[in-house]
């Protein structure tokens, strides 16, 4: 478990963070900004969260996605080196990736076909899902430029979980917009 008594410790001063194995990295190192990502992603989750309070098929849902994400981070603060650690780093796991794709399934099943792109708008709780759904591609889009670097290391289950997220919360946006009644659709060339 973690413990944090003190908060701020003047290491990071010089523009290096220390990963959970301890080496130190730049804070602009391509790593860090992926974690980053996820954990801005987990924040705007938390404030979409403050619209959904009270609907069970949503809150419950994004509770634990909350928790999944900081698994997510721990993953990649934890630099696979492909090496045997100490200690057995935390990862995500396929069974994560799964879960969520039930969750898609049981919400989109509720949903009606869409005829058209939807506009993120709608509700206070499908805008602010909107918002988290695209911090979650951007998210996306640093893990997997991290995966193309010589020597780091993503697995395909975080990658795959961040992808399974953003669709989950597509859905979910949907699904707070009265189950897609009252989605804004786009209509192309409208205002020519």
């Amino acid at each position: 478990m973690v413990k944090l008594n003190k908060i701020y410790t003047r290491t990071g001063d010089n523009g290096t963070t220390g990963l959970v194995a301890g080496p130190r990295r730049l804070k602009s190192d391509l790593r860090v900004d992926a974690y980053g990502a996820v954990d801005e992603t987990n924040a705007f989750v938390g404030l979409a969260r403050q619209h959904t309070a009270g609907n069970a098929d949503l809150d419950g849902a994004l509770m634990r996605i909350q928790n999944d994400l900081f698994d997510l981070g721990a993953d990649l603060a934890t630099p696979d080196t492909g090496e045997t650690p100490q200690y057995e780093p935390l990862r995500v796991v396929a069974a994560q990736v799964t879960w969520l794709e039930t969750e898609i399934d049981r919400l989109n099943a509720e949903l009606n076909p869409l005829r058209s792109f939807v506009l993120p708008a709608g509700s206070p709780a499908s805008a602010a899902l909107h918002v988290a759904r695209t911090v979650a591609r951007r998210a996306e889009r640093q893990m997997v430029a991290l995966a193309n670097v010589e020597g780091e290391i993503v697995s395909k289950d975080a990658i795959a979980y961040i992808n399974r997220l953003s669709d989950f919360l597509f859905v979910a946006a949907r699904f707070a917009n009265d189950k897609g009644q009252a989605d804004v659709l786009w209509i192309p060339g409208k205002n020519r």
